[in-house]
């Protein structure tokens, strides 16, 4: 490692503001640096701790895959079998004939939707890099990434999705965000079982992520973090406190960003995936997960979001050395809360930094993440 330490990179944007804390972790197999710099909160009453709670907002995303490939290796789902089948809402979606054109102006899906197209956002529904498309105007009312207590239960949630056209036909452009709530529904009605109870069995309680859920109970309060957003002048705005939105378990359980984790528990699932999967997922299905599956025309299109990266299941995959940190095959995400969350194969690094300040949007990211990468990817390389 270098002479600077990760506690002196995260320091500053603390000091300097808007950032009212961090938890920042870099490792490489079992040994592990860890930075807690500020506060719990804006008002500085309680200092960020390892075990600080935090909304890791679309982090959730791998997680969701992971659940989903777990049913493709028991046997019960297969990549190429139609949603249809077990959400039926969606079996014969209509796609609007021009994106930029009316949603009643539409036309049949050529073909069904399949679990690998939700894997690999290439669905239909979805965020594409212009918001303003009217196909894509519905879909706002069906997130609310402040709010999950806002969100009705999921069949009342995939009926409304299934009265909104697709974008483009099945597995033609890659949107962000949709598929992954999908992937939840879909997980819940295979398993006959709500979303996080599979999620605890299948995922959390095997790799020990004791503080990973969609709710965080009274006991664990003192340890979770109000949640903020940038404000024009520069300062941040809460959204959210420790006894406010995730305090009781949702109707609608986002598998596209509803979670609370920590450092530790995501690494926990990192290492599973450098680990080849683990008692979690076969070999094969990481290897499926962490390898990208875009054509370098959707990866252009979905550079808004994925920076030059592909995409693999519920996460991106560096194809190109962009920035210094960008490494063919590391694999991860980032969360709309100010969160991240990678992990390098090729090296066996992971990197995970949690804030509670949210992103403006998919790019630019914020100066924190930046430094926090580059610090990562000079002691990789050193």
């Amino acid at each position: 490692m270098t002479e600077t330490t990760l506690t002196e990179v995260l320091a500053p944007h603390v000091t300097k503001g808007p950032v009212p804390g961090a938890v920042g972790l870099v490792a490489r197999g079992d040994r592990a640096e860890v930075a807690c710099v500020g506060h719990a909160d804006a008002e500085g009453t309680a200092p960020l701790a390892r075990d600080a709670i935090f909304r890791i907002a679309s982090l959730t995303k791998p997680i969701m895959a992971a659940a989903v490939l777990a049913l493709v290796d028991e046997g019960r789902l297969a990549l190429d079998s139609p949603i249809g089948h077990w959400l039926p809402e969606l079996a014969a979606p209509d796609v609007v004939r021009d994106p930029a054109g009316p949603v009643e102006d539409v036309v049949p899906a050529v073909r069904p939707i399949t679990v690998e197209d939700l894997l690999t956002f290439r669905a239909g529904w979805g965020y594409p890099s212009d918001f303003s498309l009217p196909a894509v105007q519905p879909l706002f009312a069906l997130m609310d990434p402040h709010a999950p207590q806002r969100l009705p239960e999921p069949d009342t949630w995939l009926a409304a999705l299934g009265r909104v056209p697709l974008l483009y036909q099945p597995g033609e452009a890659w949107l962000y965000n949709t598929c992954s709530d999908i992937q939840g529904v879909l997980v819940s009605r295979v398993t006959g079982r709500p979303l996080p109870d599979v999620l605890a069995e299948r995922v959390f309680e095997p790799l020990g992520m004791a503080d990973t859920a969609f709710e965080v109970p009274a006991a664990k309060r003192s340890r979770f973090t109000s949640s903020y957003v940038p404000t024009a002048d520069g300062g941040a705005e809460r959204v959210d406190t420790p006894d406010g939105q995730w305090n009781e378990r949702p109707a609608f359980p986002s598998g596209a960003g509803g979670l609370v984790s920590t450092a530790d528990d995501w690494w926990a699932f990192a290492r599973m995936l450098l680990d080849g999967g683990g008692p979690v997922l076969s070999a094969e299905s990481v290897r499926l997960m962490t390898t990208d599956h875009l054509t370098a025309a959707q990866r252009t299109a979905s550079d808004l979001f994925t920076l030059g990266s592909g995409w693999g299941y519920g996460g991106s995959v560096d194809v190109e050395h962009r920035e210094p940190w960008n490494v063919p095959g590391r694999y991860g995400w980032v969360g709309g809360s100010g969160t991240a969350a990678h992990l390098t194969p090729s090296t066996g690094t992971v990197t995970i930094l949690l804030t509670q300040l949210a992103l403006t949007g998919p790019s630019p990211l914020p100066p924190v993440m930046r430094d926090f990468w580059a610090y990562a990817a000079q002691g990789s390389s050193g």
